[in-house]
C-alpha cells in the first residue's frame, strides 16, 4: 500500500464511521474508496462489511433494554437474518468480478434512492395505523429473508428495506422498529463477515486501517457531528450517491 492509498480509505472510513453515527449512508464513501485503490469489487464490498461491521454491534447493544420484551419474536426473525445474510454473503462470494462491477452502479442508483426517500418512509412510520399485531407471520419471515440476502450482497440501503418490511410487519412505533432493525442488521452483518473471512474474501491491510478510521469516526460523529444540521448530512450523501452512480454507470460504458 502506498500512502496516499492509506490515506484516502482511511479518511474515507473515518467519513463512512461519522456518517453511520449521525445519518446513515456511510457505505457511500468507504465502498468506493475501496475501488478506486484497485480492490476488486467483490473483495472491496466484503472487506466493506467487515470494516463497518463494529458500528453495526455496538448499535443493537444501545437498545438491548428495548429488545428484551421481543425475545420470542426475535428468535425467529433472528433466523431468518441469519439465513439470508449467509445466502446473500454466498451469492456474492460465487459472483464474477465481472459480473459485479456491472451490477455496482444499479445497487448505487438503488440504495441511493432509498437513502433520498428514507425521509417520507420515516413519515410513513410514524403516521401510519396498522391493525396487524407484529408476528412471525409468513410473510413477515419471508420479507425478513428477502432483506437480509440483500443485505448480505450489499448492504447499502439495508436499513430501510428493513425498516419498510418490520412496518408491514405490523410494527408501528419508529423507536421500536428502529430497534430491531439494528439487532437484525447486526445479525446479518455479523453473518457475513464470518462467512467473508473464512472465505478468504477480506483485504485485511485495508481493512485493519478502515477499523480503525471508522471507529475514531463513529466516535467523532456521535460527539461532534450533531451539531451539523441533519438536513445537510443528508443531501451531502444523496448527492455523493447520485455522483458515485453517475461516474460508475460511466466506467460500465
Amino acid at each position: 500500500m502506498e500512502i496516499w492509498q492509506i490515506l484516502l480509505v482511511g479518511v474515507a472510513a473515518f467519513c463512512a464511521g461519522a456518517m453511520n453515527s449521525v445519518a446513515g449512508g456511510g457505505t457511500f464513501f468507504s465502498f468506493p474508496a475501496l475501488l478506486s485503490v484497485g480492490v476488486p469489487p467483490v473483495i472491496a464490498n466484503a472487506s466493506n462489511s467487515v470494516a463497518l461491521w463494529p458500528a453495526s454491534i455496538s448499535g443493537a447493544w444501545a437498545y438491548r433494554t428495548e429488545l428484551a420484551r421481543y425475545r420470542r419474536y426475535l428468535v425467529p426473525m433472528g433466523i431468518a437474518s441469519f439465513a439470508g445474510g449467509v445466502a446473500g454473503g454466498l451469492i456474492l462470494l460465487s459472483t464474477k468480478d465481472a459480473t459485479f462491477s456491472k451490477l455496482i452502479p444499479w445497487l448505487l442508483l438503488f440504495a441511493t434512492l432509498l437513502f433520498a426517500f428514507s425521509g417520507r418512509i420515516s413519515a410513513f412510520l410514524r403516521n401510519g395505523k396498522h391493525e396487524a399485531k407484529p408476528g412471525n407471520s409468513p410473510a413477515s419471515l419471508l420479507g425478513q429473508i428477502v432483506v437480509s440476502i440483500y443485505g448480505g450482497f450489499f448492504g447499502a440501503g439495508m436499513g430501510i428495506l428493513m425498516l419498510a418490511s418490520l412496518a408491514m410487519a405490523g410494527h408501528d412505533d419508529v423507536h421500536e422498529i428502529n430497534a430491531i432493525k439494528n439487532l437484525l442488521s447486526a445479525i446479518i452483518y455479523s453473518v457475513t463477515v464470518i462467512t467473508f473471512v473464512i472465505a478468504g474474501a477480506v483485504d485485511w491491510p485495508y481493512t485493519v486501517v478502515m477499523l480503525i478510521t471508522a471507529t475514531l469516526g463513529g466516535y467523532w460523529g456521535a460527539t461532534v457531528a450533531r451539531k451539523i444540521p441533519a438536513v445537510w448530512l443528508r443531501r451531502f450523501i444523496i448527492a455523493v450517491g447520485f455522483l458515485l452512480t453517475i461516474f460508475y454507470f460511466y466506467k460500465t460504458l
